[in-house]
């Protein structure tokens, strides 16, 4: 009978200590116990009822490990025996064809104490000894000082520069390509330091671009020069026998200047000059009052426009306005994503517009849809209005698709997003801030106008106009990336018909112009469900007591 007293051995499985640090290649450190509990010689990791728990670690001295294969030239990248020779590659080969790599990587001493080993077939990678107390691979060839010292992203990188100009000149290698080259670089820096010229040369790709952004900063000034090469790295410039042309790209390495700062003498300023205010302006309704005079014309393409009221101040019947004027008097594209109405609303709208009748206060019984099927044909000739045909909720990130769509594959010139909280229900981790910023991208890479309706809190004051931007509701990024803001307000409790239709229009923000003010009145024909040019309301209670 089992004595199930004894604590014995039950198996023995990988680490996950030992493998985060590269350790562990046979998958058997981690000892497990029949009571429960694994424990890990080699770096004292343990684990206790599917818990983790970690002993301190003891000092591990590295063993100094025995390399396996040979030194010979590798043929399919044209590098040398020499060079394979020089930093200490080994070649492990079976029935003639070599089909492992061993990349040596040592310690402060000169020890290799850890191996890379790269699979010929499938080019697959993983670490025998540890590359922990390791610097970049091929550090210890070359001492500190000197003119020049290039890395690359990767090992065979390394040897092919190193090919290329014959191993005179340093080159290293970070240990775990684009992944690891901000801690790698940052592990090594007082070394690349004392070099008077550091030669970047990563991959030319999505990847190798990334990494060379993140580690550029660290290096002093004027010190980090960029390679830029028209095939993907030096590996291929060296197998393509094109090594004139890499030294050339050598050479010609440009110092790092972060891509946001730029002398005031550039052509690029100036460029910038002139094209500033030669953007398509889309005119307003010319019934906004003087808005167009205000914005020097309207709104421009690649920008935001915030547009912000009060609940039941008439956002949404002003948009469908704006929208139906830049269809039928601009001849723009427009894409409408109205989160609060389906497609049916939209088009009973749009009709209403077209038809000059309202639609929705039309008892069902006087409805001639016949008639109204003339106007939506006449209307939909256009092919200019775009609808996100939401059915319900969406995830942000699949409605921002849907906008990016809208521009990108319908060409839209105008979008408009009715409203923003709808889009973003909650400003949690900075969602607005998000959204807004992914918004003002979209714009300046596509040159749309985008027009975000925005609900505002209800202020604490008697004055239904004295509303301003800071009453937004969510983030103050509102207000910050839009390039203009526009505030509507009503008062809507009047007794008076023609005041409590009457929207009040201000320009709080215009960043072109820097012109605010209060830009006019509109006033909402219930009939037609037009919004047309009004008047103060004090001024046309005067005028109707005349008449």
């Amino acid at each position: 009978m089992l004595d199930t007293n004894i604590n014995s051995v039950i198996t023995r499985v990988p680490c996950p200590s030992c493998r985060s640090r590269g350790g562990d290649n046979k998958g058997d450190n981690l000892v497990k116990y029949s009571d429960g509990h694994s424990f890990c010689f080699n770096c004292r990791h343990s684990e206790r009822d599917n818990k983790t728990s970690y002993i301190k670690p003891v000092k591990q001295v590295a063993k100094v490990l025995e390399m396996t294969g040979v030194s010979s030239s590798i043929k399919d990248r044209k590098i040398s025996q020499s060079i394979v020779e020089k930093f200490g590659v080994t070649l492990e080969t079976k029935e003639g064809v070599v089909i492992k790599h061993h990349y040596p990587y040592h310690n402060k001493e000169g020890s290799p104490i850890g191996v890379k080993v790269r699979t010929v077939a499938g080019k697959n990678f993983h670490v025998e000894g540890t590359l922990q107390d390791t610097g970049l691979f091929g550090q210890h060839l070359w001492r500190e000082g000197g003119k020049y010292i290039t890395i690359t992203e990767g090992e065979l990188d390394a040897l092919a520069v190193a090919e290329i100009f014959k191993g005179k000149w340093p080159v290293v290698s970070i240990k775990h390509g684009a992944a690891s080259a901000l801690n790698d670089i940052k592990n090594s820096l007082d070394y690349l330091e004392s070099f008077e010229n550091v030669i970047i040369c990563f991959d030319n790709d999505d990847a190798g671009k990334r990494a060379v952004d993140s580690i550029l900063p660290l290096f002093s000034h004027n010190k980090a020069k960029v390679v830029k090469l028209p095939l993907k790295d030096a590996g291929d410039m060296l197998k393509e026998a094109r090594i004139t042309e890499f030294i050339s790209c050598w050479w010609d390495a440009k110092a790092y200047r972060p891509t946001n700062i730029v002398s005031f003498g550039d052509d690029s300023v100036w460029d910038a000059f002139v094209k500033r205010g030669t953007e398509e302006i889309i005119p307003l309704p010319k019934a906004w009052g003087s808005l167009n005079t205000m914005m020097n014309g309207g709104l421009a393409a690649g920008e935001v426009t915030v547009i912000g009221a009060l609940t039941s101040v008439g956002k949404t019947t002003l948009v469908y306005n704006l929208l139906y004027d830049m269809v039928q008097e601009n001849n723009k594209k427009v894409g409408a994503v109205f989160l609060e109405a389906d497609k049916g609303e939209i088009a009973e709208r749009i009709v209403s517009l077209h038809s000059g009748e309202n639609i929705a206060v039309t008892p069902m019984d006087k409805r001639d849809n016949s008639a109204y099927l003339e106007f939506y044909n006449d209307f939909k000739k256009n092919e200019k209005v775009f609808m996100y045909d939401h059915q319900g909720l969406s995830d942000v990130d699949e409605l921002f698709s849907k906008m990016r769509w809208m521009v990108k594959g319908m060409d839209c010139d105008v979008l408009i997003l009715d409203p923003l909280h709808a889009a973003v229900k909650s400003d949690e981790n900075g969602t607005i801030d998000v959204f807004m910023d992914r918004c003002l991208k979209l714009a300046k890479e596509t040159s749309v106008s985008i027009i975000i309706i925005s609900h505002m809190r209800k202020p604490n004051v008697k004055d239904p106009h004295d509303v301003n931007e800071y009453d937004m509701k969510g983030s103050g990024s509102i207000n910050q990336i839009a390039f203009n803001t526009l505030l509507l307000s009503r008062d809507k409790m009047s007794e008076d018909v023609y005041t409590s239709n009457s929207t009040k229009v201000q320009l709080v923000k215009c960043r072109r112009t820097g012109r605010t003010g209060h830009a006019g009145w509109l006033y909402y024909e219930e009939e037609t469900g037009r919004m047309v040019a009004g008047n103060p309301p004090e001024i046309q209670a005067v005028a109707d007591e005349e008449f």
